[in-house]
């Protein structure tokens, strides 16, 4: 049993009257000091006083001075777990080691406080002759009675912190049920001189704040706040826990959707958001995690306890649109508007399992939308998904559904936003105003620190010196930010132009397929107005069910007729199946493929036309391919006359190809061209063999002559070629080579008078 402390060394440790040993005092006496929090060790400094006074104790216990190791390493630590106990790290392991040969504390309680730790230290002392010593008595854990009192104080030790913890928590539940627990406020909100919430003072801070959920409202997306926050350059302000200190810093995700998703902000009091689990981990220790809890097991919620910047029901719908934006698991639908060509995107849902619809893309470039559920078949091994439809004839269907329903709405829609488009620059602006008001405020707060230093004081001028430059610079950004914001302001509009567009009217179809428009703009603009679509395929009679769900509640069915099996929407055009069955009656495959590309055509699936490609469509129409004659590409014409090629023209003629398209332009002759950009086909006859010559007639004059002996310009003479006034031929051989014209003596000029 444990000796029991008598006469003036009550508050004293025991004089052993036989545990202790000359083989305990030939090892270290460890005092082991401990306080469970920073707070304690400040202001509780009796308690410590007296733990620090073990040591003497150890000496009169028999220890030598030298031989006395105080262990303060655990000051502000909590006992109730060993994570961060340095110090009681070190004493167990010493104690493993046999270095120990008494633990000092002035209570269990100070070792620790949950049953494991106390356990395992207890089996190390028993196992290595260690004893334990408290203000009651000393201990040894290898003897039972011992080790029962050990135990038994260990127990209380543990059951005491419950207590503590229990009543300390009940409190802080029953205030907060209250309203009227003092907790940590975000920035933006403060506690007046009655603890009462407040909205914060600086007008700043607040527009900042408020700039946030009007942005939200405006784009749906913390994503997209993020973005135009950053392109516009402005910043948020943020505030550390306990600090009164704010500072401004560049918008990021995690900011924008802190002020988005603190029920504070609606001016709600909310306690118990959270929950603290433990858990072990792969390497067997035990972590720590915060989690989240649903909303209808927050502990307390009081709508409407103070001032916020948004309702609670605004709270409610930006909850439901951050969660809706969410990026859900590959294989599940739904998630934000994104950039993909898919309208429809998080809208459908299977008609026959409930399930948000897959989106994906098919196509050589990938941009023919498709959607699909086949999570059933993922999930559980089914051999088919449940059912899958293209989406351009749906998102057709979808949307000449939707601007039939707001077509009564647009006009009314489109002068409102007129209206109001002063309205919401202004608001717009003010964010920028104050920015620029408070860098000019910190610009001159750094100015008058600068002058107030003394110039020779160059270590502290300096730095001064460039906090100045940086506020100035802040300065000029803020302003060029406002500046830019100004010139961004919309054009009013008169009474009468307002009332003309009421008249007018606005084309929403225009505006939605506008190169301007972007594909999130449009989704956005679909789930303004549809909340989900029910689908339902029936692939046997080719029919789709839709049930198209609108905001608000009403909904509205129609049947779509599918494409038939074997059928599809990406055929190519007629008028380009017609210009290739004329083409291909007088040029090969390559040669189509050559002059559809220069028409800038493409085939239904908008791919450039090849030549494999034009082969397949001829065979597939069932057109024959040219059949070149065996006269090198000679077609007879009549009996005199044969229709060739450019290239065959040039070595029948003996003529260049340059020589020839000139002739074509001057009319000299005559030539045919099946569509722009097919090759040019001449006609080839007696008289234009006639008009070629090896050598020059007696008497033919060039053109320069011509027109010099007919006192008229070159460009008549051809005119008059061109007519047959004149008769023309062309030399193709010899230095003389080139166009000779007959010019008779009595030939008339331009201005002559024939008699």
């Amino acid at each position: 049993m444990a000796e029991p402390v008598t006469g003036s060394a009550a508050p004293a440790l025991l004089v052993s009257g036989g545990k202790i040993t000359a083989s305990h005092v030939g090892r270290d006496a460890y005092v082991y000091v401990r306080q469970s929090t920073p707070t304690q060790v400040q202001q509780h400094t009796e308690s410590l006083e007296r733990q620090y006074e073990l040591r003497e104790r150890a000496v009169g216990l028999g220890w030598p001075a030298h031989q006395v190791v105080v262990i303060d390493a655990d000051l502000g630590r909590s006992g109730a777990r060993t994570d961060g106990r340095l110090g009681f790290r070190e004493l167990v392991a010493d104690v493993g080691l046999g270095k120990v040969g008494l633990v000092l504390g002035i209570e269990v309680s100070r070792l620790a406080r949950n049953n494991a730790d106390w356990y395992q230290l207890l089996d190390l002392c028993a196992l290595t002759d260690t004893l334990i010593a408290d203000a009651d008595g000393i201990y040894h854990p290898g003897d039972f009675n011992d080790r029962l009192v050990l135990g038994l104080k260990g127990t209380m030790s543990e059951a005491e912190l419950h207590l503590i913890r229990s009543r300390l928590t009940a409190g802080l539940k029953h205030k907060a049920a209250k309203g009227e627990l003092k907790q940590g406020l975000p920035v933006g909100l403060d506690y007046d001189t009655e603890d009462q919430v407040v909205l914060t003072p600086d007008e700043a801070v607040a527009e900042a704040i408020a700039t946030v959920f009007r942005r939200f409202d405006e784009l749906g997306s913390a994503r997209q706040v993020l973005l135009s926050l950053r392109e516009d350059g402005l910043l948020l302000p943020r505030r550390a826990n306990g600090s009164a200190r704010i500072t401004w810093r560049a918008a990021t995700y995690p900011a924008v959707h802190d002020f988005l998703s603190n029920p504070a902000y609606a001016g709600a009091f909310v306690f118990g958001r959270t929950r603290t689990e433990k858990r072990v981990d792969a390497s067997g220790r035990v972590t720590v995690r915060v989690r989240l809890l649903p909303r209808d097991q927050w502990a307390v919620l009081i709508p409407e306890h103070h001032p916020g910047f948004i309702t609670w029901a605004a709270f409610e719908a930006n909850t439901a649109r951050l969660r809706a934006n969410w990026r859900p698991p590959r294989g599940h639908g739904g998630g934000a508007p994104r950039e993909g060509r898919a309208l429809l995107q998080g809208l459908l849902r299977c008609g026959r399992c409930g399930r948000t619809m897959q989106t994906g893309y098919s196509g050589a470039k990938g941009n023919s939308p498709r959607y699909v559920c086949a999570r059933a078949k993922q999930l559980y091994g089914t051999a088919h998904g449940c059912q899958s439809i293209g989406g351009g004839r749906l998102e057709k269907t979808v949307l000449t559904q939707l601007f039939a329903i707001l077509e009564p709405a647009s006009l009314e829609a489109t002068a409102k936003a007129l209206a109001e488009a002063d309205t919401h620059y202004r608001q717009r602006m003010v964010a920028f105003e104050l920015a620029v008001e408070r860098a000019r405020y910190e610009a001159d707060r750094a100015h008058r620190q600068y002058d107030t230093v003394e110039p020779e004081n160059r270590l502290v001028a300096r730095t001064l010196e460039r906090m100045l430059e940086d506020k100035l610079g802040a300065v000029r950004r803020a302003e060029n930010d406002l500046r830019a914001q100004q010139a961004r302001r919309p054009v009013t509009l008169t009474d009468d132009e307002v009332a003309w567009i009421r008249r007018a009217g606005a084309d929403l179809a225009s505006v939605f397929h506008a190169a301007t428009t972007t594909i999130i703009e449009r989704k956005q603009l679909i789930r303004a107005v549809i909340d989900h679509i029910v689908l339902t395929v029936n692939a046997e009679t080719r029919v789709a069910q839709l049930r198209i769900q609108w905001q608000g509640g009403a909904d509205t069915e129609l049947p779509m007729a599918m494409t038939k099996r074997g059928g599809h929407t990406r055929t190519t055009s007629e008028d380009t199946v017609t210009l290739i069955r004329r083409l291909a009656e007088h040029y090969d495959d390559r040669t189509i493929a050559v002059v559809l590309a220069k028409q800038h055509r493409t085939t239904g699936t908008d791919q450039p036309w090849t030549k494999t490609r034009v082969k397949a469509l001829r065979v597939s129409r069932g057109i024959p391919a040219n059949q070149p004659p065996p006269n090198e590409n000679v077609v007879p014409d009549d009996q005199d006359a044969i229709v060739v090629t450019i290239t065959d023209a040039e070595k029948l003629l003996g003529v260049s190809k340059v020589t020839l398209y000139r002739w074509l332009r001057d009319g000299f002759i005559i030539g045919e061209q099946i569509t722009p950009g097919a090759p040019w086909r001449i006609r080839i006859d007696q008289n234009l063999r006639n008009k070629i010559q090896p050598d020059v007639p007696a008497g033919w004059l060039t053109l320069d002559q011509a027109a010099h002996a007919l006192d008229i310009a070159r460009q008549t003479v051809l005119h008059k070629v061109q007519r047959g006034q004149l008769q023309a031929i062309y030399v193709n051989r010899g230095r003389r080579k080139g166009l000779r014209i007959q010019v008779k003596p009595d030939q008339t000029g331009l201005f002559d008078t024939p008699r």
